[in-house]
């Protein structure tokens, strides 16, 4: 299907957006600069209890370091565990399940750590309250390798991806986005490095882009780095952010 956009499409400047694929060779170093929200610093006792890497269950009182809402950062972890895994998290009479985002390597300061994501974090767990939804400053201001150009937001928005070379169009929701990508939702995502045309829906209207597939993570979804966008687009998708959001884009 050919996208048709009534501004001439443009390179929209050198745009570096970094989506890691949270893995075990790259774990906690890589994905710390890549929050989708901000954090709140709190140690509250949880318990964590799963299946460790030799198939034997186990159930450990562990501490929170911080947390958001939709994952939490926990530390002294004496199972052995890897990414992608389920876990049960209970706090007091609350319980919902948790996926493994990153593992802290053995031996490093980060060694029985675990970066968590709610699967369901639509339903309350914490009974305290947390940062709203906005800019994820910590990695704007890191002086890591993963500094971002563009911070990402929080959002929910339909999209629809054309990749090259296929006639079919895949739908997906974006979780979070910027001026130069997004994170779009899919159980079964692209390949890394595809190529595709972008048709990204705010309320009633279509936003055009063209970009490829930068992190592809099996059952979670794929980041995309936009590399062609239309000049009326382009400030389309900044009023977009900075109206969900009080700080400068």
């Amino acid at each position: 299907m050919r996208l048709v956009n009534s501004g001439q499409m443009r390179p929209c400047g050198t745009i570096s957006y970094l989506w890691g694929a949270i893995t075990c060779e790259r774990k906690f170093s890589r994905s710390m600069g890549q929050r989708r929200e901000p954090r709140k610093d709190l140690k509250v006792p949880v318990r964590v209890f799963g299946t460790d890497t030799q198939g034997k269950p186990f159930s450990e009182n562990l501490t929170t370091l911080n947390v958001s809402a939709r994952g939490i950062k926990v530390g002294g972890l004496q199972a052995s565990v890897k990414s992608g895994e389920i876990v049960g998290i209970t706090y007091g009479t609350q319980k919902s399940r948790f996926t493994i985002r990153w593992v802290g390597m053995a031996g490093s300061a980060e060694a029985g750590q675990l970066g968590l994501e709610n699967i369901s974090p639509e339903k309350p767990f914490w009974d305290f309250p947390l940062p709203a939804p906005g800019i994820d400053e910590y990695g704007r201001h890191s002086k890591g390798t993963e500094r971002r150009k563009h911070p990402r937001l929080k959002c929910l928005n339909s999209i629809e991806l054309y990749p090259e070379g296929e006639s079919s169009k895949v739908w997906g929701k974006a979780a979070d986005l910027s001026l130069g990508g997004c994170f779009v939702e899919m159980p079964m995502p692209l390949k890394e490095g595809t190529k595709l045309k972008v048709v990204l829906w705010i309320q009633d209207q279509k936003l055009l882009a063209k970009g490829k597939v930068v992190s592809s993570r099996p059952g979670f979804g794929v980041g995309i780095q936009f590399n062609e966008i239309g000049p009326e687009d382009l400030t389309r998708l900044k009023q977009f952010l900075q109206s969900i959001t009080r700080l400068p884009i």
